[in-house]
């Protein structure tokens, strides 16, 4: 088998923690490799590729995008993926499609949480890392400090000797420039697209073996139904071409592409054909799949199935039964909510919908509060009335006995609070692994039960006046910790509609009934 090494095509992904700047960067990117016309109106200003609005208000990339640049010549085909762990499963899918990372690390937070999280996927696939220490320009960048704690952060996650041996680039999305040594002139980003080129791995694969497709990302179009998104990792393929679907139980069926389109910028173009190392989008399959093989009739060959981690925290969604129930949703049937909740996992991968004994509720399970309350908000917003529960843990029963999920957690707080956050984690069955305190701030790493972290950001930023700041991330399933005390106070819940009167409620405060 000749395996054939293209010089036309780069597909890299950015990773990085939640807010250091992929998205801005991407931008850039964008805007100077010449991508967009001089006379064309980009709708977005700034963070062009979040387009969802919930990206937008919450200034967080929730799911994964491709665009792609031309820059002397060669095509770089860019997968802007989220930061967040909770929407992990949007990362582990497309880092299949790509050949290398940028890893971004802001240069004065310097490694977090989901640095980890998203490092250690991108390890595990073997993808080469280009790393980018971001936001330079800030006052408070420690450049030198954080290199080293990312060089650190590599051996622990046993990284190769050749994965150790990265490149580094010292670069302001902001800005918009980027340099191979702090000493250089603040310019543009063309240092960081020509180390791409030679520092991120080509493509390759046997345009003339049998076709070999995996879906890594859905889409849907009203008029062509659902839209395939995938890398050829093998062979080649062409608009109208019968192939073989390869469902992850491994039923084949056969059918056509009726059209094919390769991503330019922020859209796409149609195409007549695609090889071996080429991200393309692809329509006319029914019920394609993610994880699905796309495979040639006369050879067809499954590729391993993508594996996304397991969720930890799971909601009844239910018909709204409450005294305000029919007031505000267009959608209100348990019929509405069962359609729903199945449409989004469609797309939604990490996400999973059980039905329970009742008719009218069903379990949803996902990777965290943040996952679900994306779904929760986007329902509202397209007219859905649901009635939630508070979240649950999912436990396991392992050969120990029973196990819960883990996770770890980093808060940065004013020294005057340690206390406060000490005593808070102790409550919470928390588990001290760190503490260093630098210029009256205290950094501190934990490993809490996940039960243990649910309403827990309200009461610290309570307690110590809105200052810390926390990240967290899944880290393991462990035994089962114990009890964990709820909450203290009473509450007051309001069963009917009525009129409540501002004495009555000073009255009910004093005996701290209701906050």
């Amino acid at each position: 088998m000749t395996q054939l090494v293209r010089d036309d095509v780069r597909n890299v992904a950015i990773i990085a923690h939640v807010d250091h700047g992929k998205t801005t960067l991407v931008d850039q990117l964008l805007k100077q490799s010449g991508t967009f016309r001089s006379n064309q109106q980009i709708q977005n200003v700034e963070r062009i590729m979040d387009s969802n609005d919930l990206e937008r208000e919450r200034g967080i990339t929730i799911l994964a995008k491709n665009t792609a640049i031309n820059y002397k010549g060669v095509k770089i085909n860019i997968i802007d993926t989220p930061g967040h762990a909770d929407f992990g499963g949007e990362v582990e899918r497309v880092l299949k499609m790509a050949d290398g990372v940028l890893l971004l690390v802001d240069a004065a937070e310097g490694t977090m949480p989901q640095t980890r999280f998203v490092l250690r996927k991108a390890l595990s696939y073997n993808l080469r890392p280009l790393v980018v220490i971001n936001k330079i320009d800030r006052p408070d960048a420690r450049c030198e400090e954080v290199l080293n704690e990312v060089f650190d952060l590599f051996v622990e996650l046993n990284a190769t000797d050749e994965q150790l041996d990265f490149t580094v680039i010292y670069a302001s999305g902001r800005e918009g420039y980027a340099k191979l040594t702090l000493e250089e002139k603040n310019e543009d980003i063309v240092p960081l697209l020509d180390t791409i080129l030679h520092y991120i791995p080509k493509p390759s694969g046997d345009p003339n073996a049998p076709l070999q497709l995996q879906v890594t990302s859905l889409d849907y179009n009203d008029y062509v139904g659902r839209i395939g998104i995938g890398r050829v990792f093998m062979g080649s393929i062409q608009a109208g071409q019968q192939v073989t679907r390869i469902d992850k139980d491994n039923r084949q069926t056969v059918h056509r592409v009726t059209e094919l389109f390769t991503f330019t910028g922020l859209g796409r173009q149609t195409a007549k054909s695609a090889q071996a190392g080429d991200i393309v989008a692809l329509t006319g399959i029914e019920n394609i799949d993610i994880s699905d093989t796309i495979a040639s009739i006369e050879n067809p060959q499954a590729m391993p199935k993508i594996s996304i981690d397991e969720p930890t925290l799971s909601m009844i969604f239910s018909v709204n039964n409450s005294p305000f129930c029919g007031q505000d949703g267009k959608y209100v049937t348990s019929r509405n909510l069962r359609e729903r909740l199945y449409r989004e996992l469609r797309s939604n991968v990490a996400l999973k919908v059980d039905d329970t004994e009742t008719p009218d509720a069903f379990r949803v399970s996902g990777r965290g509060l943040l996952h679900l309350s994306v779904l929760i908000e986007n329902m509202r917003r397209e007219g859905y009335e649901v009635q939630v529960s508070k979240p649950k843990v999912i436990f396991k029963q392992l050969k120990g006995g029973k196990a819960e999920p883990v996770e770890y957690v980093v808060i940065d707080v004013p020294k005057e609070y340690e206390g406060h956050v000490i005593s808070m984690m102790g409550t919470r069955k928390g588990e001290m692994l760190s503490m260093d305190t630098d210029k009256d701030i205290t950094h501190f790493e934990f490993k809490v039960p996940s039960r243990g972290l649910i309403g827990l950001r309200n009461r610290l930023l309570s307690s110590t006046r809105g200052e810390a700041v926390m990240y967290h991330n899944f880290y393991d399933y462990e035994p089962y910790k114990g009890d964990i005390a709820h909450r203290i106070q009473g509450v007051l819940i309001s069963m009917a509609n009525g009129e409540a009167t501002a004495y009555a409620w000073m009255a009910c405060r004093t005996e701290g009934l209701c906050s």
